[in-house]
């Protein structure tokens, strides 16, 4: 659980079978926001700073703490799962059903199908050739930014709300959410298509204990309808 005194708050249930309207994603998200500080702070989960071993670390814990739930057991979730539009693409994290069907605001889904699509960044990116450290938002070239990739519908166009997390590896909260804030600014500044201060993040809780800081998004995109993102970061010890 998050430390006492958190400012998170709960916002669905997820009953035998059935994602309750309206509420299902946003209770899928809640689960996964509970989790993630119990996640980094096991004593047994091998210390790791790559974007692919940590979500593949998370997917596991994920798995664990749902059988272990009640209400949760119904799901299950993977890594690196193909897009259901754009299937050269995978998505880093998905949330579906653990076997037989279950139905989501009105809508029967098999183990097969994605439920909830999850991004994963690091936070700050690493340096390489051909990284962007506005990684997380949107890159100069190709289509690899976290938002990005939502907003062009080459990642979630199946879906209306998404999550993203960050793994944040160095400085603060305050820093990362004024540094996101400024490269959105700047793509709008710069005319580039589609980008608007209608993108910027919204803060909407802190626990400064539990090393966890929560945002909302919400973005348009052509030709289909607009995706709600909760923007979940952990401060990673190590």
């Amino acid at each position: 659980m998050l430390a006492d005194g958190s400012n998170f708050r709960p916002f669905g249930k997820i009953a035998d079978g059935v994602l309750e309207e309206g509420h299902s994603r946003t209770a899928i998200l809640d689960f996964v926001l509970g989790q993630l500080p119990m996640w980094r702070d096991r004593s047994d989960r091998p210390a790791r700073t790559s974007e692919t071993t940590l979500t593949s670390q998370l997917c596991a814990h994920l798995n664990s703490a749902a059988r272990k739930s009640s209400g949760l057991d119904c799901l299950q979730f993977r890594v690196e799962e193909a897009d259901e539009t754009e299937s050269s693409r995978k998505i880093d994290l998905v949330a579906a059903p653990a076997g037989g069907s279950l139905i989501v605001e009105g809508r029967s889904y098999v183990d097969f199908d994605s439920i909830l699509p999850i991004e994963c960044k690091r936070l700050p990116v690493p340096a390489g050739s051909g990284r962007d450290p506005r990684e997380y938002v949107a890159t100069s070239t190709g289509m690899s930014g976290g938002i990005q990739r939502y907003k062009a519908g080459k990642h979630g166009a199946a879906h209306g709300q998404a999550g993203l997390i960050a793994y944040v590896q160095a400085k603060n909260f305050d820093h990362w959410f004024s540094e996101i804030e400024t490269w959105i600014k700047d793509l709008h500044a710069a005319r580039s298509p589609g980008w608007s201060m209608a993108d910027l993040l919204v803060k909407q809780a802190l626990d400064a204990a539990a090393g966890m800081a929560v945002h909302n998004s919400v973005h348009s995109r052509i030709k289909l309808p607009a995706i709600h993102i909760r923007h979940m970061w952990i401060k990673m010890n190590s």
